[in-house]
């Protein structure tokens, strides 16, 4: 592990970025550019001594997590995480199929949208990016552990997460994540990725084994969603979905229509359902 220019490789990342460039205000008056280490620390979620240590050259191999996760908060671009992994020693996540890195600038978009729940995941069902209004609708996906971060996974796997819908919308949800992922599967027949989860999901899933064999195709699109909030209650909200070609990842948009009931729950848990209250869901 390079420690000296993992450090400045850090620094030089985190003082090219904007605080607007990730979503952030630029609150007091700063004395040098770019983001705090505080405000990186934040966004990779790990604690600031952890961040200062590496930025001091006395810090612990990051993890593979972390070096992830480094690399979506500095928006470093695929080059450039590559480079991140090197310098630590590990080998860089492997390029085609579906990659586990957002780009910058489909994290840029997500930056932007502040009033709305927001995501990017793979076309699998990864959450790879959530913004803090996507969190408190459905709970934080993308911090907990890789195997968690699957929403196909979660939803026909853990019991819990159906409980974010209404009982009489989840088959509905059923068929169309088996729907989307079987077109997925097809159209990736060398990527392991689609197969494995594919393969895990008919074996310990009786439901999921049952859609598939069905065999029904429709890749996700524009569609309206219910929601069910402890804190706010039944949102009905449209969902839009802007698709990367080239890396096979998903900005999933979540919006209320102005004048209706759910635009103004929508209101009130952006400014009260931001204390982590929310369910665990997809």
């Amino acid at each position: 592990m390079n420690r000296a220019e993992l450090s400045d490789f850090l620094r030089r990342s985190r003082a090219r970025l904007d605080p607007s460039d990730v979503g952030l205000t630029a609150g007091a008056r700063r004395r040098t550019p770019g983001l705090r280490r505080e405000e990186v620390a934040q966004l990779a979620g790990m604690s600031v001594d952890y961040y200062t240590r590496l930025e001091q050259s006395r810090g612990p191999r990051p993890s593979r997590q972390m070096l992830t996760a480094l690399a979506r908060a500095l928006r470093l671009t695929a080059d450039e995480r590559d480079h991140l992994f090197h310098l630590t020693g590990e080998e860089p996540p492997r390029r085609g199929g579906t990659s586990g890195h957002p780009s910058p600038g489909l994290l840029l978009v997500l930056d932007r949208l502040h009033d709305t729940p927001a995501m990017v995941a793979s076309d699998c069902g990864e959450v790879l990016a959530q913004n803090a209004l996507s969190k408190a609708l459905s709970g934080d996906v993308d911090s907990g552990p890789p195997r968690d971060r699957n929403l196909l996974r979660r939803f026909f796997l853990d019991p819990t997460a159906r409980d974010l819908f209404p009982p009489e919308d989840v088959p509905d949800h059923a068929r169309a994540h088996v729907a989307n992922l079987r077109a997925v599967a097809a159209s990736r027949p060398d990527d392991p990725e689609p197969t494995q989860l594919v393969a895990e999901l008919r074996a310990k899933s009786e439901e999921f084994s049952r859609l598939w064999e069905e065999h029904e195709v429709a890749i996700r699109r524009q569609s309206t969603k219910r929601f069910r909030h402890p804190l706010v209650g039944l949102l009905e909200l449209d969902c839009e979905i802007l698709l990367d070609q080239n890396a096979h990842h998903l900005l999933i948009i979540h919006t209320a229509r102005r004048g209706t009931e759910s635009f103004e729950r929508l209101e009130l848990l952006r400014v009260v359902g931001l204390q982590n209250m929310a369910p665990n869901g997809c």
